[in-house]
């Protein structure tokens, strides 16, 4: 039972490595199987696609990475020209010809989309698709420039030479043996491949950078990979380079000391030479390779800390709520602000840690008594809400007793006359008071107050506080007023003092009945 249970694990864990690690092998069966079986009605049935994908790579390889250059449409056009021709004796006018590579190069690089691999994922129990693509293009001075990706490296590679744990390793265990047996000239087009090599990983490096510029989260994980399968190379690396520059100095020496087959040996010199040679300029360029790499990680770090520090930035702001909700006149939009906040927590948690922490702490059988005090309740004591609460209220009344000695005095008035007492009475600090707003907030609640009812019944919050807040004196003086609301929407107060933020607030129309 047990190891059918590992069985299961290992192909659920396994599939999706497995999974892309096909999926640069996908693009050319891809090519292989579609490409000529339509077109022209199967005229060019007989062209191998195969050959001509493989072709293509090991042209933009060699380009790309041997001359480090990037190819325009002409220079790949001319170079599948004289494949057509030569591989397969095609004979067609120039303009059928030109017709013909353009369509092998589109299908090639598929119109400049990535070929998509589909595939199921057991762990997330969902389909998950991996893209991939063998030719990517970018603009530079107005001019189209094509590159082989890594994907496209990888795959022609691995289609001759097993891949080991890495590629770099492999070519320098086959140069050791090539400078053994004394073969110069192959070891020379094995260092090629290690520049190769060498520049697929530098070109891995930038397409992570790339990534990280937009999905900085994807970036990191590729990041991660690429840290993972690239830097535990470099210590092994280093050490079969300086084995293989001891054996070129070696036979360099065996050489220069030998006395016979003179023309021989003045060969076998220029060769160890070059070999030499081109050995230091890849010991330079893995150098360089460890340089961006160690850069890489740094860059990484820094923009995942960056992202971090965006994602606690503030995605909500009262203020803005608050203002909106003014501009509006809509103050039924402030209940969905604070109907969360009265919200019971339904939801609780248990840390799986705090299981090991249990486990690992020492009990302590001993008894202990509890001391209980008793404590005399301080009858004096106000909590805060009742503090808010009186403020609210004394803020509330006076500026409901100014509207009544306004209405009193005149027999109507207006918000904007209201508010500009409201200044003179009680300074400009009026605007950065909140309560000011939450008054009229009230205020707009009813079109109407009448006085004498309100001392009998409350219908709303503010008639509570108002007639609480009121003195007798007070309310024999306005006992029987009575006056009604009216809103003016084409009057749009804007309240402040010109100095910090303004709020805007329809004006209103009061008038004794």
């Amino acid at each position: 039972m047990a190891q059918k249970y590992i069985m299961i694990h290992d192909i659920m864990s396994e599939h999706e490595d497995r999974m892309l690690n096909l999926k640069k092998y996908y693009p050319f069966f891809v090519l292989c199987e579609t490409t000529f079986s339509q077109y022209k009605d199967g005229k060019y049935s007989d062209l191998d696609m195969g050959y001509i994908t493989m072709a293509t790579l090991r042209f933009f390889i060699n380009e790309n990475n041997f001359h480090e250059s990037e190819i325009t449409y002409e220079q790949y056009e001319g170079f599948l020209a004289e494949i057509l021709r030569r591989e397969f004796a095609l004979s067609v006018d120039e303009a059928e010809e030109k017709e013909l590579i353009g369509y092998i190069f589109d299908k090639i690089k598929n119109d400049g989309k990535a070929f998509t691999f589909s595939y199921f994922d057991p762990e997330g129990k969902k389909k998950k698709t991996a893209r991939v693509k063998l030719i990517d293009s970018r603009i530079v001075d107005g001019v189209v420039l094509y590159h082989v990706t890594t994907d496209g490296i990888e795959f022609y590679l691995d289609t001759k030479e097993i891949k080991e744990e890495s590629n770099i390793s492999v070519q320098q265990l086959l140069l050791e043996k090539m400078i053994q047996s004394e073969n110069f000239a192959g070891g020379i087009e094995v260092i090629k491949r290690i520049n190769n090599e060498v520049g697929r990983l530098a070109l891995q490096k930038k397409e992570v950078l790339d990534l990280l510029s937009y999905d900085v989260f994807a970036g990191a994980k590729a990041s991660e990979e690429y840290m993972s399968t690239v830097a535990k190379w470099f210590d092994e690396e280093s050490k079969l380079f300086e084995k293989n520059r001891a054996l070129i100095d070696k036979a360099y020496k065996k050489a220069n000391s030998a006395q016979q087959e003179m023309m021989q040996e003045s060969v076998m010199l220029r060769e160890i030479h070059k070999l030499d040679t081109e050995l230091k300029k890849t010991i330079i360029r893995h150098g360089e390779l460890i340089k961006e790499t160690i850069e890489l990680q740094n860059i990484a770090d820094e923009m995942i800390t960056r992202a971090k520090l965006r994602k606690l930035r503030p995605v909500f702001n009262f203020r803005d709520a608050l203002k909106k909700t003014m501009d509006k006149n809509a103050p039924e939009r402030l209940g969905s602000l604070v109907a969360p906040l009265f919200m019971p927590r339904l939801s609780k948690s248990f840390s799986i840690e705090s299981i090991d922490r249990m486990l690992e702490s020492r009990m302590d059988n001993t008894d202990y008594s509890e001391k209980v005090e008793k404590k005399q309740a301080n009858p004096n004591f106000v909590f805060e809400d009742e503090v808010e609460e009186g403020r609210i209220s004394n803020n509330f009344g006076k500026l409901f007793e100014e509207l009544l000695e306004q209405l009193w005095k005149h027999g109507k008035t207006t918000l904007s006359e209201l508010v500009a007492i409201y200044e003179i009475k009680f300074g400009k600090e009026i605007y950065k008071n909140g309560d000011l707003y939450s008054f009229l907030v009230h205020l707009a609640q009813k079109s109407d107050y009448d006085l004498k009812n309100m001392q009998d019944k409350q219908d709303t919050f503010l008639d509570g506080l108002v007639m609480d807040s009121l003195s007798v004196e007070k309310k024999d003086q306005y006992g029987k007023m009575h006056f009604s609301i009216t809103f003016n929407v084409e009057n749009v107060l804007k309240l402040g003092d010109g100095k910090d933020e303004s709020f805007t607030i329809t004006d209103m129309a009061f008038q004794q009945l």
